[in-house]
């Protein structure tokens, strides 16, 4: 009597290897760290844990660095998509400039862009002499803190759309004009939906890199306890501290939320794929 098998043969050789070795490094990388900082968390009471993850500066910095990456994510993704389409759909002179651009926050150290955001935006900067006499402030303040993020997170949008836009078949959209529809029903009705699924993935990324952001963010920040201090910089002021405890009950609540949002945006992008992928 033959024995059921797990898996089907494939005829591309080596699956148990590359499994193992995918497996290796996924836990080398991320599960063991993870779970090493689960496991010291496990090591609380929880009113311990409780009482650790309640404190007023905790929240503060917790409400900034999530309520900051939310609206970086927003900015980006309302204007990364626009950025997408311009360099998709037109062509204009230093075109492949602006592309290149547009990576320039993966290659900046992010102490560099720290301290050239400041720079621009100190009362005394090349655009903060004009906020100024308005008195908008933007330096020390949660806003330069959602100017950082901004930054360091536009081209997660722009480089997930932009391809799938790129190959976006024409022909849909001339079939939705030879129909009567307008430019913005064709946008809404066609074109929308196909970028769906890679808007979300592009937003679920920018939010996630955001979060743990610490080098642009600290410089532009100030650090001020309960006003522009954010939840990564909280974590190394109690690690200096010798306060393992702290810092360990904040990374946990910030691994907790951050799995939670993930979790919840991929149920939204699966979902939307579905429904999309049905109705086209």
């Amino acid at each position: 009597m033959a024995l059921p098998r797990f898996r089907q043969p494939s005829i591309l050789p080596g699956f148990g290897p590359a499994l193992g070795f995918t497996v290796f490094y996924l836990s080398a990388v991320a599960l063991i760290p993870l779970g090493v900082l689960v496991l010291r968390a496990a090591g609380f009471g929880l009113g311990d844990l409780w009482s650790l993850a309640t404190d007023e500066r905790t929240l503060a910095a917790l409400r900034l660095s999530f309520g900051a990456s939310l609206i970086a994510a927003l900015i980006n993704l309302v204007f990364g998509v626009l950025l997408a389409w311009v360099l998709v759909r037109y062509r204009f002179p230093g075109k492949r400039v602006l592309d290149a651009m547009v990576d320039l926050p993966f290659a900046l150290p992010t102490a560099v862009a720290g301290i050239a955001l400041t720079t621009i935006y100190a009362p005394n900067g090349w655009i903060g002499q004009f906020l100024e006499p308005l008195g908008l402030t933007v330096v020390f303040t949660p806003a330069g803190v959602v100017i950082a993020l901004v930054f360091i997170s536009l081209p997660f949008v722009v480089r997930t759309v932009q391809p799938v836009l790129a190959d976006l078949d024409h022909e849909l959209e001339e079939a939705a004009a030879s129909l009567g529809a307008s430019r913005l029903q064709t946008f809404r009705k066609v074109i929308l939906p196909a970028l769906t699924p890679s808007v979300m993935t592009g937003f679920a990324l920018a939010f996630a890199r955001s979060i743990g952001e610490y080098g642009s963010v600290i410089f532009i920040a100030g650090n001020i306890p309960y006003v522009s201090e954010i939840a990564p910089l909280l974590i190394v002021i109690r690690l200096e501290e010798f306060d393992y405890d702290a810092a360990t009950a904040i990374a946990l609540i910030i691994l907790i939320i951050s799995f939670a949002a993930l979790f919840a945006i991929n149920l939204i992008q699966a979902w939307t794929r579905r429904r999309h992928g049905h109705v086209l």
